[in-house]
């Protein structure tokens, strides 16, 4: 019977290797590093952003706690207040079309209406808290009243049952009638939105509230809160004749500047690493266009037309999406430009985004304290013409940690290399995981076999458990960098929520200098595997020139391999080299490599 060897089993070279000393292998493997090292570092480093947070805790402070709206009223005109009436509604439909690609949407319009109220506050303006607000004789007719459309901030959808339910029927209370409509979408998504069709269909309407007989046509408004910001200022650009607006958390800025803002100032409240913030910086940087995105950018953001009415703006303490700072800077200096001194700022204590006491999740979560009662007010008295004599700034101080980054830009070169990047990383985690499967199971086969071969794929010299531990070592730091990078995501969402952060930060503060320190590691260890593969070959004299004769033959063969003595051992080496380099240079085009 044929004498089989151990290392005949297991398909090792029966020629080991000659060894260099300690001294050679380091002159081997430490140009390696350095030349590895070096190229993602610059990788980080070129994909690095400049950022200037600076002025920080910037602050505008109230000219009163008193949120109260309140008007000089000589001529004694009855400004009615919420509660005066009773509210019925009606369905109407009206049908919008998006100009880009000719798709339509029947629209549901629910129009809120005032009544003569058969109970609750009188119609004279009550218990004459607000005597300025105090009529001598009550509206004897609900003719020529004033109208509000309300405009949906972010989200795929909302219909007029479940949106500004309780606003506008407290503004209907009070003499208004209001209009809730489906959100204009079609076939759009949360990043694709359509602002110009969005307008032109807001503005329909509209003019359907116009065109309602119990309606003054003159003294139609509008009430947008956050994302339908951005809307509004086409919305006032396509209609001047828009009598007022109510802006709710407005984005005064462009996507890019706003949702920046946004993220870097949410992504240091959570309390996450700020290697963290460097991601915020790239994906700002972003050129969308590449992708076909356009809402990055929009080109009439801001603008002073977009200010050019009388507008109240209402912000809460704690809503973390807003630049309140500058944006209350920049509307009065817009709105100044465009010629309009009515103006009225409000800021409420506690209040989140939205305007709500709390989790904006959580049903029947109530309004700031007055919120409703100021804005109704504002606008009673504004559509009559009235001077104001409350402050135009009151209520809480306005606060903001950072500066509004105005100054990003896309970056086309950047934006490209990171599509390319990513794309090939997933591809070659795909052709990884089915190029191992096949290996392990080869590898059980020869396991289970009458031989019953441990190294069945031929490993030789060491590289076999290299590969698998330089593997598991670097998609560990992948899961880890996911994970923090997740629990930041998280944690910003529930302060969006209006959740206050944690405690303890956990994960998103300690794991970004352990993926860092790992990842170093990582490239020092395939540094030496490159080295002892250089090593290995020189041995064989495949290095040298020419060639060794029959070494290039030896080592196909497998008679006396470099890596392994298998075809597929060598090409899961290949594969799974490559593979865990290209998730190296994905760590360093998020900036792990700066130092």
């Amino acid at each position: 019977m044929e004498r089989v060897t151990q290392r005949e089993k297991t398909g090792e070279s029966t020629q080991p290797a000659q060894s260099l000393g300690i001294g050679r292998r380091l002159m081997l493997r430490v140009p390696i590093f350095v030349i590895l090292l070096g190229i993602l570092v610059y990788v980080s480093n070129a994909t690095t952003v400049s950022w200037n947070n600076e002025p920080t805790g910037q602050t505008i402070a109230s000219l009163s706690a008193d949120t109260a709206v309140t008007f000089d009223n000589p001529r004694h005109v009855t400004l009615h207040q919420v509660g005066d009436y009773d509210v019925t509604e009606r369905t109407m439909y009206v049908t919008a079309t998006r100009p880009a690609t000719g798709e339509k949407q029947r629209i549901r319009v629910l129009i809120r209406e005032p009544q003569q109220a058969t109970g609750g506050n009188d119609a004279d303006g009550g218990d004459g808290a607000n005597d300025s607000q105090s009529g001598t004789t009550a509206q004897s007719s609900l003719d020529n009243l004033p109208g509000v459309v309300f405009m949906h901030g972010a989200g795929h959808g909302g219909t007029p049952d479940d949106s500004f339910g309780d606003v506008a029927t407290a503004m209907a209370s009070a003499g208004f009638v209001t209009a809730v409509i489906d959100k204009p979408i079609w076939s759009t998504n949360d990043v694709t939105r359509d602002y110009p069709a969005s307008a032109a269909a807001y503005d329909q309407v509209v003019e359907l509230l116009r065109g309602l007989n119990n309606v003054d046509s003159a003294h139609v408004g509008i009430y947008a809160t956050s994302e339908s910001t951005w809307i509004s200022s086409y919305l006032l650009k396509l209609d001047p004749d828009i009598a007022f607006q109510i802006l709710l958390s407005p984005m005064v800025y462009t996507p890019r500047h706003s949702l920046g803002f946004l993220a870097a100032q949410d992504f240091a409240l959570v309390g996450a690493n700020d290697g963290y913030q460097s991601i915020v910086r790239r994906v700002f940087s972003a050129d969308a266009t590449v992708i076909g995105l356009t809402n990055f950018d929009l080109p009439d953001v801001p603008n002073a037309a977009a200010y050019s009415i009388p507008t109240f703006v209402a912000y809460g303490s704690k809503d973390v999406m807003t630049a309140q700072v500058e944006g209350t800077e920049t509307i009065f200096d817009l709105a100044r430009r465009a010629g309009n001194t009515n103006v009225t700022v409000r800021a409420y204590p506690i209040a989140n985004h939205v305007m709500r006491l709390g989790s904006d999740e959580e049903p029947g979560t109530p309004f700031a304290d007055d919120y409703t009662r100021d804005l109704t007010d504002w606008a009673a008295g504004t559509v009559v013409g009235l001077a104001q004599t409350s402050e135009r700034v009151a209520g809480d101080s306005l606060y903001q940690s950072i500066a509004v980054p105005d100054d990003l830009t896309a970056r086309r070169g950047m934006t490209v290399y990171g599509l390319i990047l990513h794309a090939s990383m997933i591809i070659m985690l795909f052709v990884d995981l089915i190029t191992t499967i096949a290996a392990a199971t080869v590898t059980l086969r020869a396991r289970l076999g009458r031989r019953r071969r441990r190294n069945a794929l031929g490993f030789a010299h060491g590289f076999g458990n290299a590969l698998l531990t330089l593997t598991l070592t670097t998609l560990a730091t992948l899961l880890l960098f996911a994970a923090g990078l997740g629990q930041v995501v998280m944690g910003v969402v529930r302060l969006a929520w209006g959740s206050a952060p944690a405690d303890d930060p956990g994960i998103m503060r300690w794991s970004w200098p352990v993926i860092q320190i790992v990842c170093t590691l990582v490239v020092w260890a395939w540094s030496g595997v490159f080295a002892r593969l250089i090593e290995v070959a020189a041995s064989r004299g495949i290095l040298q020139w020419p060639p060794r004769a029959g070494s290039i033959r030896a080592v196909v063969s497998g008679r006396e391999p470099v890596l392994a003595s298998t075809r597929l051992g060598r090409v899961l080496f290949w594969i799974t080299a490559a593979t865990m380099l290209t998730v190296l240079l994905f760590f360093a085009f998020w900036g792990l490599f700066v130092y």
